[in-house]
């Protein structure tokens, strides 16, 4: 069986009949004065799925997460959890937690405190605290920082922390506002797969709040891309960045080239294009479309599934001369900018494989850009 990218693991309770959703967002708007943050809303999550919530800012995801935490009350419709409504429940009364970007430490304790206060909150015994706080600081990997104050910790140290702090007590649901928006990019990349392996371990459901595309796609096993209050696309880090429902999800996840043309012909599961820079395109019909003669429709291909080359391909379609325009090596692969005859630039990528390179491409060359027809995906919109 074919899949969409490699898959991080086989969890995907989603695609199991019988599975019931452990949060449900239902028809949920949430309105501050005559704007409109969350609009009709809905929205399944289920226990032990890490979940992201991605989108530029102002397009309601905090907003969402607030509400689930108890910290906003709905406009209209309900949330449940664990087939439990929350409407009129308190936040400390919730089996929830929220990890803030900011941390929220208390400076004047140290960090075996800081990760004890919630279980003294909660009425927990002096010995039952002290084991959950050495568990939770081995946990992250702080054993030997337990009497330090936060302000002799390290950012990345600080992070860890309040992650332990939120866990200690062992709620439901754990929810992150851009928990790792403070760290320095090495940092942020080495955190994502601890926050990974610390959900797996310690079998909680997490729900992320983010705007960074590469930290959704790292971390998630499912991901609901949010614009103006609104679930446009939710589906696993493979199923957006490859299949995409508009160009506004193309181009929001990662690089998109979205090549404009118009239908000549729909047939044996392939459709042929007239793009507007002249050349014939024929690519895979999504599952389940319908597509007319004459109609307009964009073929979105990422950076990488196009290929660069001096020599001009065998095939008549799929095919389109430029000029490179720009460039950009990076080391582990080199951006090349191409400039069509109809003035359109290009984003191509391509590994670099090899430490030398015969005759390399450089600025001003003439080159030819290819892609197989299921390169990429068809998008009316």
């Amino acid at each position: 069986m074919k899949s969409l990218g490699s898959i991080r693991r086989s969890f995907a309770p989603w695609q199991e009949a019988d599975s019931k959703p452990y949060i449900s967002f239902k028809n949920v708007t949430k309105k501050f004065g005559d704007f409109v943050a969350v609009d009709n809303l809905n929205l399944d999550i289920y226990e032990r799925e890490f979940y992201s919530l991605l989108g530029p800012s102002g397009c309601g995801k905090t907003t969402l997460l607030r509400m689930l935490a108890g910290f906003e009350q709905p406009t209209a419709g309900d949330i449940f959890l664990d087939g439990v409504s929350l409407k009129g429940v308190p936040p400390h009364k919730r089996p929830v937690n929220m990890m803030f970007q900011s941390y929220a430490l208390f400076p004047h304790m140290n960090v075996a405190d800081n990760v004890a206060f919630g279980l003294k909150q909660a009425g927990m015994s002096k010995s039952e605290i002290g084991q959950r706080v050495d568990a939770m600081l081995k946990l992250v990997k702080l054993e030997e920082f337990e009497r330090r104050k936060p302000h002799q910790l390290s950012g990345g140290q600080r992070q860890r922390v309040a992650l332990a702090r939120s866990v200690a007590t062992r709620p439901k649901l754990l929810l992150l506002d851009e928990p790792l928006g403070a760290l320095d990019k090495k940092l942020r990349e080495e955190t994502q797969f601890e926050l990974m392996d610390l959900q797996q371990e310690l079998g909680l459901t997490f729900m992320i709040v983010t705007h960074d595309q590469e930290e959704a796609m790292t971390m998630s096993d499912r991901i609901a891309v949010m614009d103006r209050g609104m679930v446009v696309q939710t589906g696993t880090p493979a199923e957006i960045y490859e299949a995409p429902n508009t160009r506004y999800v193309a181009e929001f996840i990662g690089s998109i080239n979205a090549f404009e043309g118009l239908v000549t012909k729909s047939a044996d599961g392939k459709i042929s294009l007239k793009g507007t820079d002249g050349f014939a395109m024929q690519v895979d019909a999504p599952p389940g479309s319908s597509y007319s003669k004459d109609q307009q429709a964009w073929f979105a291909v990422r950076p990488e599934k196009l290929k660069v080359s001096r020599k001009k391909p065998a095939t008549k379609i799929n095919a389109v001369r430029g000029e490179i325009w720009d460039l950009g090596y990076l080391g582990d692969m080199t951006i090349f900018h191409v400039k069509l005859p109809s003035s359109l630039v290009v984003r191509a990528s391509m590994l670099n494989a090899q430490r030398t390179v015969e005759d390399p491409i450089s600025i001003d060359d003439d080159v030819w850009l290819s892609f197989a027809s299921d390169a990429g995906v068809l998008l009316e919109r």
